[in-house]
């Protein structure tokens, strides 16, 4: 955690009630949003589980297996299987690199980068909806909130 800040002191174990807890409502947001772009993108035929890996292979965030289940947090194994289902469908394909063939390298295909084209408008839609009623400084002072819950986090130290 930066020097400058002292952890607070709002929750207490011997009060402490899920439904209050800034993280379980972040979870309930977060399994909202996630549903809600799923619910959307089944018509061009993405699972909730599809979407993610998809849309970071389309923003050239994951081109290896590996980036893929890291940037996801997922098991390599279930990042194999998730990709044999999008393989299945066409819209995705794993080459081995000529440079190293430890490594396998991911590609869209033509039909799954169209198909991935659909998953930025289906979170826009979700995200806007969900922000309904802020405003845009409200917006800004949110993402700004999280953001330094993330900082906050990255610098506890093992132990807390």
């Amino acid at each position: 955690m930066p020097q400058d800040r002292v952890p607070a002191d709002f929750y207490e174990a011997n009060q402490y009630a899920t439904e209050a807890s800034v993280g379980y409502l972040m979870r309930r947001v977060l399994l909202s949003l996630t549903q809600q772009t799923g619910k959307l993108l089944e018509p061009v035929g993405l699972t909730s589980a599809q979407w993610a890996p998809m849309f970071k292979m389309h923003e050239g965030k994951a081109t290896t297996v590996a980036e893929l289940a890291r940037v996801l947090q997922m098991d390599p194994g279930a990042t194999t299987r998730l990709l044999d289902r999008l393989e299945a469908k066409g819209l995705c394909r794993r080459v081995r690199s000529d440079q190293d063939r430890r490594v396998v390298n991911l590609e869209l295909t033509p039909e799954g980068t169209e198909v991935a084209g659909h998953i930025p408008v289906a979170l826009s839609e979700v995200m806007n909806a969900h922000l309904a009623g802020f405003s845009r400084d409200e917006w800004q002072t949110l993402k700004s909130y999280l953001q330094r819950m993330i900082d906050n986090g990255e610098g506890i130290h093992d132990g807390c």
